[in-house]
């Protein structure tokens, strides 16, 4: 993802309004965008071992009474 924010425009709106606003966005991309986009705030939040390690193991399964 290369792209930039747009900083010449300001939307004023209520959350909610923003809200739904959000959902159209993201009900309008495909998968493949989808993930592509959580992969890049992974690596923004927890760095690129985030994306590029192994998934933490499970040791112990308990059963829930």
């Amino acid at each position: 993802m290369n792209r930039k924010i747009d900083r010449t425009k300001i939307v004023i709106g209520t959350a909610g309004q923003l809200e739904k606003e959000d959902k159209k966005y993201w009900s309008s991309k495909d998968v493949g965008e989808k993930l592509q986009t959580i992969t890049y705030l992974r690596e923004c939040f927890y760095g690129p071992e985030a994306t590029t390690g192994r998934l933490q193991r499970f040791y112990k399964v308990f059963k829930r009474s």
